[in-house]
């Protein structure tokens, strides 16, 4: 397995939505396919919190990415006509200046002194990288999750770099819901005694790895919000996963404990309570499978459940979780909108766009993509709205790829 990434010194200052700035910055990004003469045949993809910019597979990196399906010569995505591009988050621990990089100024990790950050800061972040390429308008830009809220971001600070754009089960600001379980993720995270005000040990982290000067440490692919097992027994070999990840984490101070519940919560939103059941139900584990401890683990999900959690503790940041987490709940296009996010939507101008939103997402609802729908036509864009059915969720973007694939690669191949 290499390492396709390859990363852009953003301009130095480079200042900050919310006030501070950062010196010596820098963002990760990988590309596929080809870009053309004429550079009007660039695709831009914006992550969820978590994944990398390895999205699929390329000649630099042949491990699997967090849209490997997705993505690909023939695929959706189709790299034999689009040059794609995949932009790691500013405040990313997948390769971009996060909080657990060297902050130049004092030669230690800016920990909780790394300026506070928005989606806003993320865009023009992401819109730097794609210029530096010679990019001036980019055929499509789609947004994935949180990635959707910095696609809007995007496009309202950057007005004529975006042709076409995709919204993938995204949302136009957070509702009250989102916002109270990333605000218990974060809880879980900072009440761990090893947090210790952000001063854990950020060498305590798994998959340790070269990165340019400036980065602590990089770890391995991130996962997309939550990473799945396909097959019917899929809890079983997880939760195997997930003994040997708590293994794996002995030793060391870091918010073990934190992490896991904030993952715990987040795997919880990003499914639905049809699929729960329909894959779960109320089937327990095997005698030999569950703990000692009386109050212990007993059914299928909850063995799902700390499978999921043990293998991500320790391969993203706590503090870069925290951050991003939060710019995710300040985002709002009411704020461009004299407090309506319709008028705050009217700014952005696209040719077309195309809407996609599930009917079991719990977190950013179908009533959400509907709005963005609504205030990107209002602009005398062409929308499409694409309302799924399926029981997946938030996440079924990562795993109904039938359904997205046949409206995203629709989708591109009218533009």
């Amino acid at each position: 397995m290499g390492d396709a990434r390859q990363y852009f010194a953003l301009p130095s200052p480079f200042a900050m939505k919310r006030g501070g700035e950062l010196h010596g910055a820098h963002v990760a990004y990988e590309t596929w396919g080809t870009l053309n003469a004429s550079r009007d045949n660039a695709v831009l993809i914006l992550t969820g919190l978590s994944p990398s910019a390895h999205a699929a597979s390329n000649a630099g990196d042949t491990s699997p990415g967090w849209w490997e399906a997705m993505l690909g010569d023939g695929s959706a995505i189709d790299t034999s006509r689009w040059f794609v591009i995949c932009v790691n988050s500013l405040g990313s621990d997948k390769g971009s200046t996060c909080p657990a990089s060297i902050d130049p100024a004092t030669g230690e990790a800016y920990r909780l002194n790394f300026p506070d950050l928005s989606l806003e800061d993320v865009a023009n972040a992401a819109h730097a990288a794609v210029s530096s390429i010679g990019i001036t308008q980019l055929a499509c830009l789609i947004g994935c999750s949180m990635g959707g809220m910095s696609a809007l971001a995007y496009m309202f600070l950057h007005p004529g770099s975006v042709r076409t754009h995709i919204s993938v089960d995204t949302a136009p600001q957070a509702q009250p819901f989102a916002i109270a379980i990333r605000s218990l993720q974060r809880e879980a995270i900072r009440l761990d005694p090893n947090w210790k005000d952000g001063n854990y040990d950020i060498q305590g982290r798994t998959s340790a790895a070269s990165v340019p000067k400036g980065d602590t440490q990089r770890t391995g692919r991130g996962s997309a919000e939550a990473t799945d097992i396909h097959d019917a027994q899929g809890w079983a070999s997880v939760a195997s996963a997930g003994r040997a990840g708590a293994t794996a984490a002995e030793g060391g101070t870091y918010p073990d404990i934190g992490m896991s519940i904030a993952r715990k919560l987040g795997v919880i939103t990003y499914r639905s309570a049809m699929e729960w059941n329909g894959r779960f139900a109320r089937i327990r584990l095997d005698p030999e499978q569950r703990d000692d401890d009386p109050f212990g683990r007993e059914f299928q999900v909850e063995s799902y459940l700390e499978g999921h959690a043990q293998r991500f503790v320790r391969t993203f940041d706590p503090n870069s979780y925290l951050y991003l987490s939060r710019a995710s709940d300040w985002f709002d296009m009411a704020e461009y909108g004299n407090g309506s996010v319709h008028e705050g939507l009217k700014h952005i101008h696209v040719e077309q766009a195309m809407v996609i939103g599930v009917s079991t997402d719990i977190l950013f609802p179908l009533q959400q993509q509907q709005e963005i729908a609504e205030g990107l036509e209002a602009t005398g864009a062409q929308v499409e709205f694409v309302a799924l059915d399926s029981p997946q969720g938030h996440d079924a973007f990562l795993v109904d790829i039938e359904n997205y694939s046949k409206a995203i690669g629709g989708f591109l191949g009218r533009i």
